[in-house]
């Protein structure tokens, strides 16, 4: 039985100071849902006093990105074992930001998912499509081509120790959001592909929302059928949010 999820992707924001006291709101709002998983993932600095906070919560923790590569000459980048090291379960790979922004293809997204599930940490996949994918109705072939560069490169089974989510890349800090039918349509594509290959690891696979989740329409993107939760970009950074929107989910 899969269950319900919400990850906050707090990108490139924070201070120590505000970190405290989101996370201290976040820990006192939650802590007494344990009916779903919930986890937070900060900038790469502040792991280790995330760690800090939530070691004794029940709300996880992980990264935004990782090297696909596990050590050496690759001055800025970070590996899974440093993550490890940090207590990270999670770590966001392939979001859109990631691909747009700094040119991370198909590929080097399936080399990322698989470094992270070697070191035991559960990617978290990101697929979606631009406002000019969806226009020219596209969608659905631009995010099988995603799966199957991670499928072909590690196994259909690979799946049953991840989570995906789908953003779509319109609806990302755009306040645009992606109707729940919508969202829904995209989520049933993904684990109808997905089933044609293992309809066990689709049943079971987690597949979370990422396209401006709010207090506001949490209830409604959640009650579909194949939405199993979300991935939250602007809304985790304010407590009062990202707490309703746990509880959404939670229901």
């Amino acid at each position: 039985m899969r269950g319900k999820m919400v990850a906050g992707n707090w990108k490139m924001h924070g201070s120590l100071n505000e970190n405290k006291q989101l996370l201290d709101a976040v820990i006192a709002g939650l802590n007494e849902l344990n009916e779903a998983r919930f986890v937070v993932c900060a900038p790469y600095p502040y792991l280790s006093s995330v760690q800090n906070a939530l070691q004794s919560t029940n709300i996880a923790w992980g990264a935004q990105n990782v090297s696909q590569f596990e050590k050496g000459a690759y001055t800025g980048e970070v590996s899974t074992s440093m993550l490890r090291d940090f207590g990270c379960r999670y770590v966001i790979v392939g979001h859109s930001e990631r691909r747009a922004l700094f040119g991370e293809n198909n590929f080097i997204v399936a080399e990322k998912y698989l470094a992270a599930q070697r070191a035991g940490i559960t990617p978290i996949l990101c697929v979606g499509e631009t406002l000019e994918q969806r226009e020219a109705e596209i969608t659905e072939q631009v995010i099988e081509e995603q799966l199957a560069a991670v499928i072909e490169l590690t196994g259909v089974e690979s799946l049953n120790k991840s989570v995906i989510a789908y953003e779509p890349v319109w609806a990302i800090g755009t306040g645009k959001t992606a109707s729940p039918q919508q969202a829904q349509d995209v989520h049933t594509f993904i684990r109808s592909s997905i089933a044609k290959k293992n309809a066990a690891i689709a049943k079971d696979l987690v597949i979370l929302y990422g396209g401006s989740v709010k207090a506001n329409n949490a209830s409604d993107l959640f009650a579909m059928p194949d939405i199993d939760g979300g991935l939250i970009g602007g809304a985790s950074l304010i407590a009062t949010e990202f707490v309703s929107i746990c509880r959404a989910v939670h229901h």
